[in-house]
């Protein structure tokens, strides 16, 4: 079978799995998400037949919530936090820097598809803020020095 083929039988099982819930369409794209890594294009016509939706509608959905991907995610994903102690802390530098250093802007991948950009909101991590995550991997105290560290690491590694 093809890889599309494995995709959409994969979108297939999770709708058949999750339609009958009340409110099924989050359920049904945070599993496609979550098996696929994100929500191809092709999978929005199966779910909006499957839940009597237009294509318009479950389009909207996924594009309403920053969490849902419609491209592939990079190999690392970087998550940037952007909630108020980060911003005190200088968080919107680091961002700039972050983005420019990748040539990326958030809900983007690199060229290579090595690192994917996402905002989010508290790691959690405040009293050593700015904080950012790569794959699992919390840091704190994030300056353009250390991001930097991070990701030329990473890079050697792959």
């Amino acid at each position: 079978m093809t890889e599309t083929g494995i995709m959409q039988s994969t979108v297939q099982e999770i709708i058949n799995a999750l339609k009958d819930k009340p409110g099924a369409l989050l359920p049904i794209l945070h599993g496609v998400q979550d098996a696929l890594g994100y929500i191809p294009e092709d999978s929005i016509p199966p779910i909006a037949k499957a839940l009597n939706l237009s294509r318009a509608e479950v389009h909207g959905v996924i594009s309403f919530y920053h969490y849902f991907r419609k491209t592939p995610p990079g190999q690392h994903t970087i998550h940037l936090c952007r909630a108020e102690s980060c911003q005190s802390r200088g968080s919107k530098q680091l961002q700039n820097h972050v983005k420019s250093k990748l040539a990326i802007g958030f809900h983007e991948t690199t060229p290579d598809g090595k690192f994917s950009l996402e905002p989010v909101y508290c790691l959690g991590n405040c009293a050593c803020s700015p904080a950012m995550q790569i794959d699992r991997e919390i840091y704190g105290r994030v300056s353009p020095e250390l991001f930097d560290n991070a990701i030329n690491e990473l890079r050697e590694l792959s």
